[in-house]
């Protein structure tokens, strides 16, 4: 892609020589993926930290029924749900920790060696070309980076 700022750009960001468009956009869509395994380890965490809050919430509720004079359902929902796996065998924490070592480790892995491989380790091409394309060369909303964060040789 023609570059009509060239020394106004992020030195990180910039297309290495002989980076063809294609892997560009492969790199992206790698990347674009893991982003999503990212999100989906979000809700993994969110479901790991509500089931949590709400066994111990349980807690309150065995006692409650004990002071209301309903040690049966006490006794019932402290031996069947307190404290119960969630898949046999695992609590949310062997879930998210199976995920990371099984999944999530190896999928960021693979997704930084091939950026390292193809693009010398360059994250984002693809939407920094965007960013390139699609900004007002001046316009002081339009940058190409951040102030105060100059390139690679001091501009």
């Amino acid at each position: 892609m023609p570059d009509r700022d060239e020394e106004s750009r992020d030195r990180a960001h910039l297309r290495p020589q002989g980076v063809s468009d294609r892997t560009v956009e492969a790199l992206a869509s790698l990347s674009k993926a893991l982003e999503t395994v990212e999100r989906a380890r979000g809700h993994l965490y969110g479901f790991h930290q509500l089931t949590g809050t709400a066994d111990l919430e349980l807690d309150r509720a065995v006692r409650l029924l004990r002071e209301a004079g309903h040690s049966a359902w006490a006794d019932r929902v402290e031996q069947e749900v307190l404290g119960r796996n969630v898949i046999p065998g695992h609590w949310t924490f062997q879930v998210v920790e199976s995920y990371n070592d099984t999944y999530y480790e190896p999928f960021r892995a693979l997704e930084r060696q091939a950026r390292e491989a193809l693009a010398e380790g360059r994250d984002h091409l693809y939407e920094a070309e965007m960013k390139e394309s699609r900004r007002t060369s001046g316009h002081p909303d339009h940058t190409a980076r951040p102030p105060g964060n100059p390139g690679e040789d001091g501009t």
